[in-house]
């Protein structure tokens, strides 16, 4: 029997929205209405990054705690949906869909604060022991893991959501890390890029109007396991940004 050989999905230029909110968390769109956004704007990848915060979350209430994020009981069916979607907007955009969430170890002491987005994560990860603990979890799950709005300590507003933690303490923990955000929408973190860092822009989206700022573009094939891998491996990938035309609107 003569084997068939089924060629690698060539590698092109990709754009990438890798930090993406939904109202499983905060944001303020479903699934659904995120995917046809960034379908119809013709991105081809976008990864679902809701919130996964400590049990014990110190910024919210026990309401919010159950409400608010995925939970381990809930965490199957969020994937289910990220899955039903993914399906549907292979068509008519084209649009490549991952599953991952957003590791958000929240602390009343913006030192103790770090937020990691888990680009490829399909499994549940809880962050009630740390960030560390948590990143080092979503890595061995195969997850590409992104330093989310790494805030340098004294710098941005002092309010108890401004994540210090990862910079504070980048040397021990980079390791644990692929790539950092040198853009987060349209603010920019020069001690990355300054110290060196690889790096990736994202839009963190959470309403229409995140749409518009820095993106990632990855030279790979369109594919979750090479998206994944490219993030990861020691390799350059470029950063774009997209400004609001004057005369068009995003709302959906």
């Amino acid at each position: 029997m003569t084997e068939t050989l089924v060629p690698p999905a060539p590698a092109s230029p990709l754009l990438c929205e890798l930090h993406a909110h939904t109202t499983w968390s905060d944001g303020k769109l479903s699934i659904r209405e995120v995917c046809d956004l960034y379908g119809r704007f013709g991105f081809d990848v976008i990864c679902i990054t809701d919130h996964v915060n400590r049990s014990d979350a110190p910024l919210l209430t026990p309401r919010e705690r159950r409400l608010w994020g995925i939970h381990e009981d809930t965490h199957a069916e969020y994937l289910a949906e990220i899955d039903a979607e993914a399906r549907r907007a292979r068509q008519p955009y084209g649009l490549l869909v991952l599953a991952g969430l957003e590791l958000s170890y929240n602390h009343a002491d913006p030192l103790l604060a770090a937020h990691a987005v888990a680009v490829g994560l399909r499994e549940f990860v809880s962050v009630d022991h740390g960030i560390a603990a948590a990143m080092g979890a979503a890595r061995e799950a195969h997850a590409a893991i992104l330093a989310a709005h790494p805030y340098a300590p004294g710098a941005g507003p002092a309010h108890p959501r401004t994540t210090q933690h990862l910079a504070a303490n980048w040397c021990q923990l980079n390791p644990l890390i692929d790539r950092w955000e040198l853009y987060n929408r349209t603010d920019r973190f020069d001690w990355v890029d300054e110290a060196g860092l690889r790096v990736v822009a994202s839009g963190d989206f959470h309403r229409p109007e995140h749409f518009w700022g820095w993106k990632t573009v990855l030279p790979c094939a369109k594919d979750e396991r090479a998206v994944v891998d490219c993030l990861r491996a020691d390799e350059p990938v470029y950063l774009a940004r997209l400004d609001r035309p004057d005369t068009r609107s995003v709302a959906a």
